[in-house]
């Protein structure tokens, strides 16, 4: 090869991989899991409630965002709802803008204040049964600050599941992420890395604050048991994404969701 055919190439080559790389940043299919305008694609469940019954009309879309709303409700009485998006997911990005606003309601848990979750890995909406109170999944668990301390983000609760983290299996019920804590009403910008049951990160603000891995059903729970009895495998590599609601008002401005090749 000649060196003017070396220069048309190196020429060439110049010209493409700016254009490659564009290509590569755009090849990114972010799915909006929120539209902005309704909820179209997820299905509300409230304990004691029939799937599909949005109680009291907590689930709402508003002014763009997707807002958990207490304005209707005089007291809490155990009515923990979730709503859930219509298609499960195995090996995805998972981004969430979230704020917690207003007071909790009357009667809601002392541990529910400014807490909501975002459940991965989560059993079908109708395998619930009707007083269930939440799904068996893997919840990233939002929290945010009361004003004075320290209060971690980003948490993992583990309703009828547990998991591995640094080589041990993990049976308690809450773990706290290493994370900054977020007073008032500020956003917050979540992100999550799930790839099966291989593992699954969790980032708040741009710092990764937990890892673990081998996700699976808790065989001592009685809402796992009843899904290990109609078949599910004990390890547990994919599921439906749902939201909550706890008693204190959240709102989403975002929930984008980019599938990963596996």
């Amino acid at each position: 090869m000649n060196r003017i055919t070396i220069k048309k190439l190196l020429a060439l080559l110049i010209i493409l991989l700016p254009s490659a790389a564009y290509s590569q940043d755009n090849s990114e299919q972010w799915i909006k899991l929120f539209n902005g305008e309704d909820l179209s694609n997820w299905i509300p469940k409230f304990t004691g409630h029939e799937l599909g019954v949005n109680y009291r009309d907590t689930f709402r879309a508003e002014d763009s965002v997707f807002k958990v709303s207490y304005d209707n409700w005089p007291d809490f009485d155990g009515e923990f709802g979730h709503i859930f998006y219509d298609e499960s997911f195995s090996h995805y990005r998972l981004l969430v803008e979230y704020r917690f606003v207003g007071d909790q309601v009357n009667n809601g848990p002392g541990w529910a204040f400014r807490n909501n979750g975002v459940m991965l890995h989560g059993q079908s909406p109708q395998s619930m049964t009707l007083d269930q109170e939440f799904p068996a999944s893997i919840e990233v668990q939002l929290l945010g600050g009361n004003g004075t301390d320290e209060r971690a983000t980003a948490n993992v609760c583990s309703p009828g599941t547990h998991y591995v983290r640094d080589g041990q299996l993990v049976t308690q019920h809450c773990i706290n992420s290493s994370s900054a804590t977020y007073h008032g009403d500020q956003w917050v910008t979540l992100e999550v890395e799930v790839r099966g049951n291989e593992v699954i990160r969790h980032t708040v603000n741009g710092e990764m604050v937990f890892e673990y891995s081998m996700t699976q059903l808790d065989e001592s729970d009685p809402d796992a048991q009843n899904l290990i009895g109609q078949g599910q495998p004990v390890t547990v590599s994919g599921g439906y994404i749902s939201l909550q609601a706890e008693s204190h008002p959240t709102e989403f401005r975002r929930i984008d969701l980019l599938p990963l090749a596996h």
